[in-house]
């Protein structure tokens, strides 16, 4: 299990910082198989299990330059300390002018260190893109976010990517889920954290009924074992697709408080789900519980997964 859990440079919504520990008990690993992150988000899960071998992936380009900007070294905590230092002198002193100056910057010339300061100075670490794919998040009206012990935070997270990279076989890329999972064989492991459904579409992409079906399909298809993030219910309803779309397979709950979310409904206490086409007490490293299954039966592909 993981004892002690790094937040990465990259905040993003959902962040899966707390659910770690347990995600790390019921995933499989060992050093032969390939880790699959079709949703790589933040990265936090995957960037923290660190596999020896990983495909990380998401349809957000800039999320991906960023990772592959530290891995081929063209970013890395210098640069980081220089950058957010100079820019965040200007902040203070211009405010929000500053802001979307960056703002439109990076809309034009997509630079990843651009990118990370919106990241850390928007409203409420928000991850938003216009249908044109612009960023689009206001300003968090905090001038003053990037102080000293905020930048040196930063640049430590950067600096521990730095140390571990060239330690493991990590590929970053940016493409769909369903070509990242067809990449996946029978020996390998896929955890997927997918837009939640019914709750919120600030995703990089919109997630609809249609997607989470075809993501079902691609994951059977791929013969992989895998683990699903999603969310049970609240205070206010349930995930109906727990009990249709997902119905083969185990669950394994946590309470979960978010944060973040323009309403109020997404801004409470939630139970999370966690859902796995395997028994989580067979995990090797796994203590012997035992976890509840929806159903015996795994449920049969609504549509032909193209190869």
């Amino acid at each position: 299990m993981v004892e002690k859990v790094y937040v990465p440079p990259i905040k993003i919504q959902g962040i899966k910082t707390k659910l770690v520990g347990l995600i790390s008990e019921a995933a499989y690993m060992d050093d032969t198989m390939v880790w699959f992150e079709p949703f790589m988000g933040s990265g936090v899960v995957g960037l923290n299990l660190a596999p020896k071998h990983a495909v990380f992936a998401d349809t957000n380009p800039h999320v991906i330059a960023f990772y592959n900007g530290i891995k081929k070294g063209s970013i890395n905590s210098y640069i980081v300390r220089g950058y957010l230092e100079k820019e965040g002198r200007l902040l203070a002193e211009k405010d929000e002018e500053h802001y979307y100056y960056v703002r439109d910057r990076f809309n034009e010339e997509h630079d990843p260190l651009d990118f990370l300061f919106l990241n850390r100075s928007c409203f409420n670490g928000m991850i938003r893109f216009n249908k044109n794919y612009k960023f689009n998040v206001p300003y968090g009206h905090k001038p003053e976010r990037f102080a000293k012990a905020y930048v040196t935070k930063v640049v430590n997270q950067v600096k521990r990517l730095e140390t571990i990279f060239p330690e493991r076989d990590w590929k970053f890329k940016c493409q769909s889920f369903t070509d990242t999972i067809r990449e996946a064989t029978e020996a390998d492991f896929v955890y997927c954290d997918p837009p939640y459904i019914g709750r919120h579409v600030d995703y990089y992409d919109s997630w609809d009924e249609e997607q989470e079906i075809l993501l079902r399909d691609t994951l059977y298809a791929s013969g992989a074992k895998f683990m699903l993030s999603t969310w049970d219910e609240n205070k206010y309803r349930k995930n109906e697709y727990i009990h249709t779309v997902w119905k083969g397979c185990y669950k394994l709950n946590k309470e979960h408080f978010y944060h973040v979310g323009a309403k109020e409904e997404n801004r409470n206490s939630m139970m999370e789900a966690l859902l796995t086409n395997y028994d989580p007490a067979t995990v090797p490293h796994q203590k012997n519980e035992s976890y509840e299954q929806l159903s015996f039966v795994i449920p049969q592909m609504t549509k032909q997964v193209a190869g």
